[in-house]
C-alpha cells in the first residue's frame, strides 16, 4: 500500500505594471525606498479570479484529478485573500474530507517588526464537489445581460448616424 498525496501551493496573479514602479524606485532607491503608488493605475493588484479560473481549477482538474482517481487526497494551499474570493465550498469532516485547504495570512509581529506566514484556517471537503463550485459559472439574469449589451449599443448609436434598432431587433 503506497501512501501518497499531494499539495498544490497556489498563488495569485497580478494585474496592472510593475515595471514603471520598479523603474521609479531605480532611479533613486534611497530617496524612493518609502514610496507609496497604491493609488496610481499601474499599480498592480490581486488578479483573484484569474487565478482560480485559469491556474487552480486546471491544477486540480488535471493533478488533482489524477490523485482523486487514486483515492488519494489533495492538499492546497493559499492566502486568505485569494480564499475569500472562492465560491462557498461544502465542508465535510476531516476523516471523510478528500481535500484539505491551508488557508494562509501574513501576521505581523510588532516585537520583531516583520510578518510571519501563519496558518489561520483548515477547511476540509471533497475533491468533485469543491471542483464543481470553483468551475461553475453563476449567470446573471439574462434581462439584465441584455440591458447592458443595449447600453453600450446606445452608446455607439449616440455618436453614429440614428439608427432605432435594439438587440433584440439585430438577431
Amino acid at each position: 500500500w503506497i501512501s501518497a498525496g499531494s499539495v498544490e501551493v497556489q498563488a495569485v496573479y497580478i494585474t496592472g505594471n510593475v515595471r514603471k514602479p520598479f523603474e521609479y524606485y531605480m532611479q533613486d532607491p534611497k530617496a524612493h525606498a518609502d514610496m507609496n503608488w497604491k493609488n496610481e493605475q499601474w499599480w498592480p493588484g490581486p488578479d483573484y479570479l484569474s487565478s482560480s479560473r485559469k491556474r487552480l481549477a486546471p491544477q486540480l482538474i488535471f493533478k488533482g484529478g489524477i490523485f482523486s482517481a487514486w483515492k488519494k487526497k489533495t492538499a492546497v494551499a493559499l492566502d486568505a485573500g485569494f480564499f475569500a474570493t472562492l465560491p462557498k465550498l461544502k465542508e465535510v469532516p476531516k476523516e471523510k474530507a478528500d481535500m484539505a485547504w491551508f488557508v494562509y495570512d501574513l501576521e505581523l509581529s510588532k516585537e520583531e517588526n516583520f510578518y510571519t506566514l501563519k496558518r489561520k484556517q483548515t477547511v476540509y471537503t471533497g475533491f468533485e464537489s469543491s471542483l464543481n463550485q470553483i468551475t461553475k459559472s453563476e449567470p446573471g439574469s439574462i434581462k439584465d445581460f441584455i440591458g447592458v449589451l443595449q447600453g453600450k449599443l446606445d452608446e455607439k448609436l449616440n455618436s453614429a448616424p440614428p439608427m432605432n434598432q435594439t438587440i433584440d431587433e439585430m438577431f
